[in-house]
């Protein structure tokens, strides 16, 4: 089960996304609803009025001490942000620039590789961030134009852009291979890394 962080943003599509896989969400609020779960989402949506949200729920400790301890996590968009150096979470030593593309106006649609799926995937940009740094631990997975726009830090997935938007389920397939790594290195005391199991 993938609980889906559901304060604000994208929430339904993520949802609808892993739904396409036969994979079951669950929508987090509230602390008691991290209870389960084998992996999180943070949707893309407004990063300040999410960190307002996570605040007010008492979901900020909870959550934080769960992507400590190892749960497969993964940030899009304003996800990005709230794990970043100085986010609410900070969970990745990535610097981030809110809203780096410009208005919504300036939302755009590209194409580019992720190196660990191999293949180009069709990204789609909204009012995103831009990773301005990458530092210790933290694996560029694919950039466009030179900034930095997917990248993994340990159990931590980042994306800048919206693959829920899209219909190609590439990123969601290997965001559940980090989790079941993850489960199987759980159960078989086996140690997980980002390159897989040893």
């Amino acid at each position: 089960m993938i609980g889906i962080l559901g304060l604000q943003g994208d929430v339904i599509e993520h949802v609808a996304a892993f739904n396409r896989l036969g994979v079951k969400t669950k929508i987090v609020k509230h602390p008691p609803d991290l209870d389960g779960i084998k992996g999180l989402v943070l949707p893309g949506g407004e990063s300040t009025t999410i960190t307002k949200l996570l605040v007010s729920s008492g979901l900020t400790q909870p959550v934080d001490n769960k992507i400590r301890k190892g749960l497969p996590t993964w940030g899009t968009c304003a996800g990005v942000i709230l794990l970043s150096s100085g986010g609410v979470l900070e969970n990745v030593d990535i610097e981030v620039k809110r809203n780096a593309y410009g208005s919504q106006l300036d939302s755009f649609v590209a194409n580019a590789r992720i190196a660990k799926i191999n293949k180009d995937i069709t990204m789609v940009f909204i009012r995103a961030p831009k990773i301005l740094s990458v530092g210790h631990g933290v694996d560029v997975l694919a950039e466009l134009n030179g900034d930095v726009v997917a990248a993994q830090s340990k159990n931590i997935l980042l994306t800048t852009f919206h693959p829920e938007l899209t219909e190609d389920t590439s990123i969601m397939e290997y965001f559940m291979n980090l989790v079941n790594s993850a489960e199987l290195a759980q159960d078989r005391t086996y140690t997980y890394t980002p390159g897989g199991i040893v």
